[in-house]
């Protein structure tokens, strides 16, 4: 089965334990220097912000997850994690990249705030097609690197 992406809103946290449950295992298993809180009040920060959550589901199952704030025309990426024992499956990279198709059908172009990257993640990005602004604030999504020049 392939990895979908599922968007998590707050409404669907608050009445399904588990989704609730979920959210916050996969965050429990980023290394403490990834969140700016404890998981449950990071989540929950989100949460009333207004942000959202998308999942990455392989067979029923949340494994990786990714904080995302709209603005108009835009969607800010951030805090990504995937469950410890899926890593390096390449399970981040799909959930990255159905996040920017998403976007991309909604008319609005990713971006990722640098200030919340490690090196690992840069390059990642770097693969995927997401290109540093200018002034370095961001990673912003280009589809065409991604596709190799295709459209």
């Amino acid at each position: 089965m392939p990895v979908t992406l599922q968007e998590i809103d707050r409404a669907q946290w608050e009445t399904d334990s588990q989704v609730a449950q979920d959210l916050a295992r996969i965050y429990r298993d980023a290394p403490a220097e990834r969140l700016p809180a404890p998981v449950d009040r990071f989540i929950e920060a989100h949460f009333a912000q207004g942000g959202t959550f998308c999942c990455a589901l392989f067979n029923a199952r949340r494994l990786g997850a990714v904080a995302v704030q709209r603005e108009k025309g835009v969607w800010w990426v951030s805090h990504f994690c995937v469950r410890a024992e899926t890593r390096h499956r390449g399970v981040g990279s799909r959930l990255l990249m159905l996040i920017a198709e998403r976007a991309r059908d909604e008319a609005c172009t990713p971006r990722v705030p640098s200030t919340v990257l490690m090196m690992g993640d840069q390059l990642l990005l770097t693969r995927l097609g997401y290109h540093p602004a200018a002034d370095g604030a961001y990673y912003e999504f280009h589809s065409l690197a991604s596709e190799g020049g295709r459209r």
